[in-house]
């Protein structure tokens, strides 16, 4: 089997499409591409001021309008006027400017299956390559998980160049470096590390680009998240994100011009900030679209929320358990009517509950989407506590767990959240308070130990201490203008 596939895979490799007449050459190219076997690859016939000519181009990402003009201009060139050298020609009658010269077979392969488009002409040793691809894509609207209420509405989208674009139009710098790579054997995939020169720390920026250029691996099939994890495998136990992501060209402009690396991967929207720490994954845009005092407040909000979402459910199981802890002006917080199932049980249903209601909202058509919302409403309401399955100060403290999830934007953040917090009130429920207390201990030091690629930890900089820096992690303030003062 193995010696099959070895065959398979070098059958188009042995060809050499630079050795040869004209005729060879273009022979080695057709089988290389296979082409008339593999519909959507395009090989044309020519005719350039005289020459024989063949062009090969990948259908979907041919542009019409632009390819027909400089067809069209090349038709017009008269025998007597061809050059014989290629940087002749280039310079007299190539009328695009975005022009590749190819001399290698594997630069051929990449640059025609990215969407350029090949010319093959006689008497020339290289081959020309034409940038008239568009790649189908969507608009640049903006991303449903990172909205903001006063801000830019763009949001990057699944090819590169455009991504790219979208921060070079925010960053007019000629420090703003943008690199690129190629990971995967197969896929071939552009990987693109874009920093702010002399803003980055070099040696950390080395990692990144040493990590990513000695990446093993066949092809990139879920593109952002397999990078993430060829570069930085993580413990299977630790659900914390090990890197931050964002849909928004301005949060990664920001991110940029603080020092950061921005990771991004053809056919992804998201780009990934490195380095990564807690705090910088709770910020939010809105964080800073609004004056200092309402970005604190929607800051300290969120981290208050993220708390409570961890530790409701497992601090009222455990005052259930102990309703002498409870003063009496707070009584009213403990279960007043009859009890069918255990208070663990029906919170554990809940959280699985909650979690299917998700997935089956994401896998409804749009148009049954209200129906849906009024039907869990309807059965997730009055008819679970009447019923007897679920008691209604459960509900409610569930009906706030729910709700709090939707308060960060980053998503594995807020599963990571919900895991250990079932974990807690698994233990509470075994062991009482000292559960309780095991299940924080785990919870700090999932936080201390979650290793990042780079940086000074998870939790910096809380962890080594920084005052200044974590005051600015709390709270909108300059500390350049207050140092200057």
């Amino acid at each position: 089997m193995k010696e099959r596939e070895s065959e398979k895979s070098g059958s188009g490799q042995g060809l050499d499409i630079f050795q040869g007449d004209f005729e060879q050459r273009k022979r080695a190219v057709r089988e290389l591409l296979h082409v008339g076997e593999c519909f959507d690859i395009l090989n044309r016939n020519l005719l350039i001021g005289g020459r024989k000519a063949s062009l090969f181009a990948v259908d979907g990402f041919l542009q019409g309008q632009v390819s027909e003009k400089v067809l069209e201009f090349m038709y017009s060139i008269k025998e007597k006027e061809m050059p014989e050298q290629y940087q002749d020609f280039l310079d007299k009658f190539a009328p695009y400017m975005d022009i590749i010269t190819i001399k290698k077979q594997e630069d051929f392969i990449h640059f025609l299956l990215s969407g350029l488009t090949c010319f093959l002409i006689e008497g020339f040793q290289e081959i020309l390559a034409f940038d008239f691809r568009e790649y189908p894509g969507r608009n640049v609207d903006e991303p449903e998980k990172d909205k903001v209420l006063r801000g830019s509405r763009d949001g990057f989208i699944e090819s590169l160049v455009p991504n790219l674009a979208l921060i070079r139009r925010r960053i007019r710098d000629p420090e703003l470096i943008f690199t690129i790579h190629k990971v995967g054997r197969a896929s071939r995939t552009d990987v693109s590390v874009a920093y702010m020169k002399g803003r980055i720390d070099e040696k950390r920026l080395q990692k990144v680009l040493d990590k990513i250029d000695s990446l093993n691996i066949d092809s990139l099939t879920m593109n952002q998240e397999s990078l993430a994890e060829m570069l930085f495998p993580r413990s299977w136990w630790n659900p914390f994100p090990r890197f931050k992501y964002t849909e928004r060209p301005d949060t990664a402009a920001a991110c940029l011009l603080e020092g950061s690396v921005v990771v991004m991967v053809d056919n992804s929207s998201a780009a990934m900030v490195i380095p990564t720490s807690l705090f910088s994954i709770l910020e939010d845009a809105n964080d800073y679209y609004f004056p200092p005092v309402t970005g604190t407040y929607l800051r300290l909000t969120r981290m208050l929320t993220s708390v409570v979402a961890i530790y409701i459910t497992p601090i009222f199981l455990l005052l259930l358990q102990h309703p002498e802890w409870v003063p009496e002006d707070f009584s009213f917080i403990l279960i007043k009517d009859k009890v069918n199932l255990p208070p663990v049980v029906q919170l554990l249903l809940l959280e699985f509950a909650i979690d299917g209601l998700k997935m089956a909202s994401i896998n409804t058509p749009n148009m049954l989407t209200t129906p849906l919302s009024i039907v869990a409403g309807i059965v997730f309401g009055d008819y679970t506590v009447s019923s007897g399955w679920f008691n209604a100060e459960i509900m409610l403290y569930m009906a706030f767990v729910a709700v709090a999830n939707y308060t960060q934007s980053n998503m594995e953040l807020g599963y990571a959240i919900k895991f250990f917090r079932m974990i807690c009130l698994i233990l509470t429920a075994i062991f009482g308070l000292g559960g309780f207390i095991t299940g924080s201990v785990l919870l700090a030091l999932a936080l201390v130990f979650n290793p990042v690629l780079i940086g000074d930890g998870y939790l910096s900089p809380l962890f080594p201490f920084h005052g200044k820096q974590l005051l600015r992690r709390f709270f909108r303030i300059n500390l350049s203008a207050t140092e200057k003062q």
